[in-house]
């Protein structure tokens, strides 16, 4: 461990009855991030991986932990934050569990954007007043890089560089219950993602269709339940679906600097908006950066996106990643994502003992 990641962050305190948890949170492209480093009971592993299976089978105190700040009346439905944790060896600056109200996933772009730009906001990683920062991040699925541009002193973007994303199966027939049956394409990027048109479900990435949205959501990722190709080729802890992306086309068009490219890049580029239902039946409000990930895999696949070209994905909410391919991985492409995470405040969140709804509910 860094002594720098030593001196912004500790574990090792529970955080029981009556005790006080301190958060940082962010939000990237509309979806919360809520950053936990105090306050942590102690959290056992050798590796980052590790410590999400320990989670996820036996630390009822963590556990509980993950329940005060994700149900309401702190949190909701959706809410979505990580755990500091000590990364797997000096090569990176900090590790982190992601968690959501179901349970701990295997990655996070989003959360992994919010993490590049709170670590050089708190001076967990030194940043030039111009120029861009690599923070290096392990997660459950692998190392990946947050590089966090900066301009006259502020965080202007943050690029995030994923694990390799590899396809697994095109045309993937599936069979719901209240939608027919559609083909998905299926690709793993540190989680694996089942993508399909919303049209094809008889539906749109609209506000106004959400609860559609989460239905067919949940009834295609049950329909690929112990389907073969979702399992990861080398993890079985990363096998499964995690979320559904169901987008459409907009068009192809060109895209300047000032829509997101940090580079400036110009050239056409594939448009798509979409909705990600993740977990159980919770809706991402950002592009989904690990699932813009994927479709970056799938496009490629498909001869849609040509070398240099980005995509310009665009959420339900209308906020905006842009995604490109940076090189080649065996069985996949690299990617690179990049938006914006914003600090919308500090926490300290505590648990009264007397409180008869202990660590909180949830409504859906």
């Amino acid at each position: 461990m860094s002594p720098a990641f030593e001196g912004v962050v500790s574990w090792g305190t529970p955080a029981g009855t009556g005790d006080a948890v301190e958060c940082v949170d962010y939000h990237t492209a509309g979806e919360p991030f809520r950053i936990v480093g105090h306050g942590l009971p102690p959290v056992p592993g050798d590796s980052v991986a590790e410590r999400r299976a320990i989670a996820l089978r036996s630390n009822p105190e963590l556990d509980r932990l993950r329940r005060l700040l994700c149900h309401e009346p702190r949190g909701h439905a959706d809410m979505y934050g990580g755990f500091l944790v000590p990364p797997d060896d000096e090569g990176a600056h900090l590790g982190v569990l992601f968690w959501h109200k179901d349970g701990y996933s295997t990655a996070c772009g989003h959360g992994t954007i919010a993490l590049g730009a709170w670590a050089v906001d708190s001076g967990l990683v030194a940043a030039p007043r111009n120029g861009t920062v690599p923070v290096r991040i392990d997660v459950p699925s692998g190392r990946v890089t947050a590089l966090v541009h900066r301009q006259d002193g502020r965080t202007t973007g943050v690029s995030f560089r994923n694990v390799p994303a590899r396809v697994a199966a095109l045309d993937v027939t599936v069979r719901t219950e209240d939608f027919g049956t559609v083909r998905v394409d299926l690709a793993h990027a540190g989680a694996c993602y089942a993508v399909l048109p919303a049209g094809d479900l008889g539906l749109a990435p609209v506000p106004e269709l959400l609860p559609e949205l989460i239905r067919a959501g949940r009834q295609v990722k049950a329909a690929l339940r112990d389907h073969p190709d979702t399992r990861d080729l080398h993890d079985p802890r990363l096998s499964g679906v995690y979320g559904v992306l169901m987008y459409q086309d907009i068009a192809d068009k060109t895209v300047s600097s000032v829509e997101g490219m940090v580079d400036g890049t110009a050239g056409g580029t594939p448009v798509q908006r979409s909705v990600t239902v993740f977990a159980d039946g919770q809706v991402d409000r950002s592009p989904c950066g690990s699932g813009t990930s994927a479709q970056l895999a799938l496009l490629t696949r498909r001869g849609r996106l040509a070398p240099g070209a980005r995509l310009r994905h665009e959420s339900v909410l209308g906020t905006v990643f842009t995604g490109r391919v940076v090189g080649t991985a065996e069985g996949g492409v690299v990617t690179e994502v990049t938006g914006t995470a914003h600090r919308t405040g500090t926490h300290r969140f505590e648990l009264d003992p007397d409180d008869t709804l202990g660590t909180g509910f949830v409504l859906r």
